[in-house]
């Protein structure tokens, strides 16, 4: 499929005309609107983001390249099973936004990692979940980044190191000049040009077919449209159930558990607005998704008596759609240019907005910690942040050098990927919807989960596997079914080197590419039937664990110093629990076990976190009514914030008293 630099010359100019439109366009408000000026600016974008832009760009980073150049080749080769993971996807989109986003949005954190320090008065548990985030979104974003160099290398001549060091700069260049508006901005344009190409395909398709109709009759004739297929057999690769139950488990540790969504949510000015975009988000997905494999059906439909790898022109499945991009256009120049810039700016995107949330979720649950950057100015701040996104940005660069050298390290980071989903979703839900839950408990529920689901995982590879495939044809493969430009590689295309389905910011649990369509071995035993177990449950199984060692744990150690804020549970749950018979659970707002604060008190400083604070030694501290924002005046004063009407309450305004209390000091404990 090589072709020479004088056909490709319209290709190389289209590819790289939209790179660079792709990446000035979302920095146009750098230089000649307004700038972030403010950390909330960069993190958040200040509720400037569109609500139509919010929801490509969920869709975006729910979907991205994996639907856009994997999908097809599932369908062409294994069917279309995979696709009722969409079952799950819809369902946790209300699950999400009912369950999640109430308790988030009213915190005023910056990390969703924080809210789990909040809850349980625990680093360890922050520091566990958001290590856990770091560590597979570097992995992930190595393949991400690695994955269209090597298309672009094979395609277009391309070299891969250029290619992966052109994203890796231009992702550098967005974390300092853009922020989460630019990112949004530019996953629109990725998402717009997407599905542009996706309806070009299904045309050139039906052209080339006859009609319409084709498109779906002869994937169905040919086996390919097989749903509602409930096998009770938990070693199948996919079926309806495994799909439906694996990818919801999935779907709620991405769209609710992971910085990079929840930064998406909270960037928005009220919760009515983040829950009518989740909700209207739904039939977008749905079409998106289901969009990715109709263009799989067109394709298939064109190649269905002639499959170019049967017949030896590629050399493996997920080179069959770059393979049709550039057999039926070819007439078209610069169609393929656009395509592979569109893979190059899927994995810049998503790179762009990652690194940003790592950033984030670095500076908030680690270094802001640390006493050398304590009482630092919100500027400083925001430049740390983009300096820590800089250096993710190498570190991406790096991994994505050495999965180009290890191709082992590819499937390492989807398994990583699949491991973690379940233990972190479980130590969200131990802290939203068990009032019970200590920090023991959450610790040792995620640690034990991680340790099954990480045994589990790399035990499967250990298991033999016989991949099956659907059945294809060459019958109808003449000299004249491709197009004139196409000839039989002599050697393998470089992508037999990685899968290019895969996709960092989301799940590879749904990924059809992670492990092929695979029969048990013959070995039975223990522990080889638990390895067999299909890796869509991987995060089901991960969740329960979690939540019921939690549980467990939590009950066996209860304390009455694990008291925290009601506000920190689902409302919905602080209120069935004050309906349950038995000794009300004490929180630390509860009238009865509060301080009496008045215009200035004296307050025990074990009512305080004194690590935030800097109290030292003292024995109590000094609450006054002031103007000014919470700062340490003197060893065991701080400053509570009114305004100026404010200034003048008395003891019949404690209430108001103690919700700024509470806003501004989120670390009270009892």
């Amino acid at each position: 499929m090589a072709r020479s630099f004088m056909d490709l010359l319209w290709d190389y100019g289209v590819f790289i005309v939209f790179i660079i439109f792709s990446t000035l366009v979302p920095l146009w408000g750098r230089f000649f609107g307004k700038k972030e000026k403010t950390k909330a600016d960069y993190v958040f974008g200040v509720g400037t983001i569109s609500m139509g832009a919010m929801m490509l760009s969920i869709a975006r980073g729910t979907l991205g390249v994996r639907s856009f150049l994997g999908y097809p080749s599932e369908l062409f080769y294994r069917g279309a099973a995979m696709w009722e993971t969409l079952y799950g996807m819809v369902t946790a989109y209300p699950i999400v936004c009912f369950v999640f986003i109430p308790v988030y949005f009213n915190l005023g954190v910056t990390s969703v990692y924080q809210y789990l320090d909040l809850r349980f008065n625990s680093r360890l548990v922050r520091c566990l979940a958001s290590g856990t985030y770091v560590i597979r979104s570097l992995l992930n974003l190595g393949v991400t980044v690695y994955t269209p160099t090597v298309a672009l290398n094979t395609v277009i001549g391309i070299p891969y190191w250029a290619s992966l060091l052109g994203i890796s700069v231009i992702s550098i260049i967005f974390n300092l000049l853009g922020g989460l508006k630019a990112a949004i901005t530019a996953d629109v344009i990725q998402g717009v040009t997407m599905i542009l190409i996706s309806f070009g395909i299904i045309i050139q398709s039906m052209i080339s077919v006859g009609g319409f109709d084709k498109i779906f009759t002869t994937p169905a004739e040919d086996g390919r449209l097989n749903f509602f297929n409930f096998t009770g057999d938990f070693t199948v690769r996919v079926d309806t159930t495994s799909a439906w139950l694996g990818q919801l488990f999935m779907s709620l540790s991405i769209f609710g558990c992971q910085q990079n969504f929840v930064q998406r949510y909270l960037s928005m000015s009220t919760f009515k607005e983040v829950r009518r975009t989740l909700m209207s988000n739904i039939p977008v997905v749905i079409g998106l998704f289901s969009l990715a494999w109709i263009v799989g059906m067109g394709v298939y439909s064109v190649y269905a008596q002639c499959d170019p790898m049967a017949a030896g022109y590629i050399n493996k499945m997920d080179e069959i759609l770059p393979f049709f991009v550039e057999d039926k256009f070819s007439y078209l120049p610069g169609v393929l240019g656009l395509f592979m810039a569109s893979l190059f700016n899927g994995a810049l995107s998503l790179n762009v907005s990652n690194l940003n949330s790592l950033a984030t979720v670095t500076w908030e649950d680690f270094l802001s910690h640390l006493p050398r950057f304590k009482g630092i100015s919100d500027k400083q701040q925001l430049n740390i942040i983009k300096f820590i996104g800089s250096v993710y940005g190498v570190m991406v660069m790096g991994v994505g050098f050495a999965v180009g050298l290890l191709s082992g390290v590819i499937e390492s980071s989807m398994l990583m990927t699949s491991a973690t989903s379940g233990p972190l979703l479980g130590v969200f839900l131990l802290a939203m919807l068990v009032p019970m839950a200590n920090w023991k408990g959450a610790a040792s529920g995620m640690i034990i989960s991680h340790i099954i689901t990480l045994w589990i995982t790399f035990g499967s590879l250990t298991i033999e596997k016989e991949v099956v495939l659907l059945p294809t044809s060459v019958e109808s493969c003449t000299n004249e079914t491709f197009s004139a430009g196409i000839i039989k590689p002599s050697k393998s295309w470089l992508l037999s080197n990685t899968p290019l389905e895969v996709e960092s910011d989301f799940s590879y649990l749904d990924s059809p590419f992670s492990d092929p369509q695979t029969q048990q071995s013959s070995s039975t035993s223990f522990p080889d039937s638990l390895y067999s177990v299909s890796y869509m449950y991987y995060s089901l199984i991960g969740t329960f664990i979690t939540v019921i060692v939690g549980t467990l744990v939590s009950y066996a150690t209860a304390h009455r110093d694990d008291a925290y804020d009601h506000k920190l549970l689902h409302p919905a749950i602080y209120r069935l629990s004050r309906l349950l018979p038995g000794k009300a659970r004490r929180y630390v707002n509860n009238p009865d076990i509060r301080p009496k604060v008045r215009m200035e008190s004296k307050v025990p400083l074990d009512k305080l976190e004194q690590d935030n604070f800097g109290f030292d030694g003292q024995s109590e501290a000094v609450v006054v009514v002031s103007e000014k924002k919470v700062s340490p005046l003197e060893p065991g004063i701080f400053v509570v914030s009114l305004s100026d009407s404010e200034k003048s309450s008395t003891v019949e305004k404690q209430n108001e008293t103690y919700r700024k209390l509470d806003e501004d000091l989120r670390e009270v404990r009892t």
